[in-house]
């Protein structure tokens, strides 16, 4: 369990954590909340079964949005909860996003959006599996801080 926290004192990992889970949060809250525009549970779920997506997967999402989003912006459990949102961004990316193509909608002209927000946020979480929480984290403070890099 110790090697699962274990992190350096870094800026770049404190960065990028907070970086991706105040992006991956609100979307968590839209799904779950309705917050943000978002439908809440109920369309949250009436989506997912259109997509043909178990309902035990869909809690599954629910959870790494939310809890796993919180999780990293407070560095705990970091590798857990950054493993939960790259597997998330790739199923995104393979039921919803993939047709579309790469690039986001950002001029309104494509029907839905591409996967480019997803490769950034796959990439990030990957950095998170490999350095850990960084500077300012849970996951440190519980390993204590002994890892350097």
């Amino acid at each position: 369990m110790k090697s699962l926290l274990a992190t350096g004192d870094s800026w770049p990992s404190l960065l990028v954590r907070l970086g991706l889970g105040v992006a991956i949060l609100p979307h968590g809250l839209q799904k779950v909340f309705g917050l943000f525009g978002g439908s809440g549970l109920h369309g949250t779920f009436a989506m997912f079964s259109a997509l043909h997506i178990p309902v035990w997967l869909g809690i599954l999402v629910l959870i790494v949005e939310t809890l796993g989003a919180f999780g990293l912006i407070i560095g705990f459990l970091t590798r857990i909860a950054a493993l939960g949102i790259v597997c998330d961004m790739v199923g995104a990316v393979y039921k919803v996003h993939y047709h579309v193509g790469f690039f986001m909608n950002w001029s309104g002209q494509q029907h839905g959006e591409g996967f480019e927000y997803h490769i950034l946020a796959i990439g990030i979480g990957l950095a998170l599996i490999i350095a850990g929480g960084g500077k300012w984290s849970i996951d440190r403070r519980l390993a204590g801080g002994t890892r350097r890099w």
